[in-house]
């Protein structure tokens, strides 16, 4: 009986060593697994970051280099006018009088 033991303990002990090879220490499979789906989030959101970094450089082309955009996105957004010729008027909406 007593090497049947002998062989049931190196057997646990041996697959004990093997399941800490796979799973143990700071970087087991799983910690693995997750650092790769963690970094193909990453690398989506950069890639989106990307797009976005690339759109605000072609809006800043259009803007320095087109007087056109430029002018309507003055009268658009800071209500200004061109020269003497043109009035802006601005208009508040009524104040409503309750008694």
């Amino acid at each position: 009986m007593a090497p049947l033991m002998k062989r049931l303990a190196w057997g646990a002990g041996a697959l004990a060593v093997f399941v800490y090879a796979i799973e143990g220490g700071e970087y087991g499979t799983s910690d693995l697994l997750t650092q790769r789906d963690r970094q193909a989030a990453l690398a989506e959101h950069v890639e989106v970051l990307m797009q976005d970094v690339d759109s605000m450089r072609a809006e800043l082309k259009a803007v320095t280099n087109d007087p056109v955009r430029l002018e309507r996105m003055a009268r658009e957004e800071w209500g200004m006018v061109r020269g003497e010729k043109e009035l802006l008027y601005r208009v508040r909406p009524a104040l409503s009088r309750e008694p």
